[in-house]
């Protein structure tokens, strides 16, 4: 996986276009739905800690990890404009290791994607059932490998952003392994030159069956997987599919 150093800095530009108000109350409602509208929240790969704050807002105790000291010095700083009360740990999602058990785990914008050998994806889902009570829920997504065929593939994209100007380009095998190449210009105004910051990284497409039959080995018993952000069934050219489990007995 990559550590995403400098490029935290640019992290929250790059995502400007993802609505966490949306996500959080998307994710709250359904959790709660199923059971667990409380108690203690696991938010992995958390990045700059945008979701874990809301979640926390949302009344969850919420513990948010991610691998990049980086991404948490800014969500540290988050923490102390918003002053929720959000508990954050640097370990890698395959590496979890939690003082004591949780009610719930969410893990979002494709963060199971990068990593890219599945046992570390099924080391994730042991883990992750490790720590979860009984009857606890695990709620993440996945992008589709209909995305990463047809949308990422081996196309290039152009973001033209107020602050930085970035090309992303994408190379896809048969295996459904996507290396992403990003290049981001960021203008110095007093300068007015442009200071460039390259950055590359790995996604796997997954086919969700065999996520879920990862997830059963593990004492999760599959409740749905729905088409992103709604409670539809997957379609065909489905982008994102959110993935809700519950535990059953103990680990």
């Amino acid at each position: 996986m990559a550590s995403y150093g400098d490029f935290a800095y640019y992290y929250d530009t790059l995502t400007e276009n993802v609505d966490y108000a949306a996500m959080s109350s998307y994710m709250a409602d359904l959790l709660a739905d199923y059971g667990v509208g409380e108690g203690i929240l696991l938010d992995l790969a958390c990045g700059t800690g945008t979701l874990s704050l809301m979640l926390s807002q949302r009344g969850y105790d919420v513990i948010g990890v991610d691998g990049s000291e980086e991404m948490l010095s800014m969500a540290q700083e988050k923490k102390m404009q918003t002053g929720e009360d959000v508990i954050f740990l640097c370990q890698q999602m395959q590496e979890l290791d939690l003082f004591g058990t949780i009610n719930a785990a969410v893990c979002t914008l494709d963060s199971i994607n990068h990593v890219t050998d599945f046992r570390q994806v099924r080391e994730i889902f042991r883990r992750v059932s490790l720590f979860m009570e009984n009857r606890g829920l695990f709620l993440f997504d996945v992008n589709t490998p209909y995305k990463h065929r047809e949308i990422l593939g081996d196309k290039t994209y152009v973001y033209d952003m107020d602050e930085v100007y970035c090309v992303w380009q994408n190379s896809t095998d048969d295996s459904l392994l996507t290396r992403v190449s990003l290049d981001i210009f960021e203008k110095d105004e007093e300068e007015d030159v442009y200071y460039k910051y390259s950055e590359t990284f790995e996604e796997r497409g997954y086919e969700i069956r065999e996520l879920c039959e990862a997830l059963g080995e593990y004492k999760f018993e599959l409740i749905g997987v729905f088409d992103e952000m709604t409670r539809e069934p997957l379609r065909p050219d489905s982008q994102r599919a959110v993935i809700l489990a519950r535990k059953h007995g103990t680990q």
